[in-house]
């Protein structure tokens, strides 16, 4: 069975920075894309950027271009996200998941398997 761990959520300052971690375990890792996607109350599940399995592409929502940079270390079994720049508007929890796509896929149903999420909370 599948499992996705993230963490690295927290309450930071606007302009601050957080860096997201998912570790997956129960798969082989490197075998598809991985993907980070944001839900804040009352609105839907969004992408927010995902990376091919090798990691030598990705993409990312037009809103976080700059700011947020997806990697993965297929050795350490995680993929990671770095968020820069942080505005009230990121306050979402944030949720990885997993894919077995080719390339970086940007819909929710594109995707296998999810974490359970962890909150950023940025305030102003």
């Amino acid at each position: 069975q599948v499992q996705l761990v993230e963490s690295g959520g927290g309450l930071v300052q606007a302009g601050g920075s957080l860096r997201l971690s998912c570790a997956a375990s129960g798969r082989t890792f490197s075998s598809g894309a991985m993907g980070w996607f944001r839900q804040a109350p009352g609105k839907e599940r969004e992408f927010v950027a995902a990376i091919s399995r090798s990691g030598g592409s990705t993409y990312y929502a037009d809103s976080v271009k700059g700011r947020f940079f997806i990697s993965r270390d297929n050795a350490k079994n995680t993929v990671y996200l770095q968020i820069d720049s942080l505005k009230p508007e990121d306050t979402a929890v944030y949720y990885c998941a997993g894919s077995g796509a080719y390339g970086t896929p940007a819909r929710v149903i594109q995707y296998d398997y999810w974490g359970q999420g962890t909150q950023v909370t940025v305030s102003s």
